[in-house]
């Protein structure tokens, strides 16, 4: 199956593409999707030679926590900018230190810093070992760094085991 299928995250995410550039949910459209998917991942599949192992059920239950928290993150940063005098905020730059050992977690650490309204991912350092995030108000910058860790590292760890 791993053969026919080598990265079915990636054939998931080709037929969903697929079926919605072309808008048409007809047997024709659904079945070159499908096509698609199966073709596309075992041409590339020789340049993805270490790729991670993705516990599917973690990572959506990791997309659902990201979901939430750009919601909330909305209102949060909604009031701030409305309610808030400048004068009062405290911006900051956060250095993360980085247990995450794949490439592909850093990147999704970082992409989901830079989702979450009031934060944004600036750099990673050239060891990959620290992440630097600036945040809009970050009254305490070391319980924002232990509350992304603890959030979002800690997860992602378990989402690539």
């Amino acid at each position: 199956m791993s053969r026919l299928l080598p990265h079915p995250g990636l054939s998931v995410l080709l037929v969903v593409m697929w079926m919605v550039m072309v808008g048409d949910l007809t047997f024709g459209a659904l079945f070159l999707g499908l096509v698609f998917a199966v073709l596309v991942p075992i041409f590339t599949a020789p340049w993805w030679p270490g790729r991670p192992r993705v516990r599917f059920g973690k990572g959506l239950a990791f997309c659902a926590l990201v979901v939430r928290d750009i919601i909330v993150a909305n209102f949060e940063v909604a009031a701030i900018v409305l309610f808030k005098p400048t004068r009062d905020l405290r911006p900051a730059w956060l250095t993360i230190p980085l247990d995450l050992a794949s490439p592909e977690a850093v990147t999704v650490l970082a992409g989901t810093i830079s989702l979450t309204p009031g934060t944004v991912s600036a750099d990673v350092s050239a060891c990959g070992r620290f992440l630097l995030v600036h945040a809009l108000h970050a009254p305490d910058p070391a319980a924002e760094i232990a509350k992304i860790k603890a959030r979002y590292e800690a997860r992602l760890k378990e989402v690539f085991a």
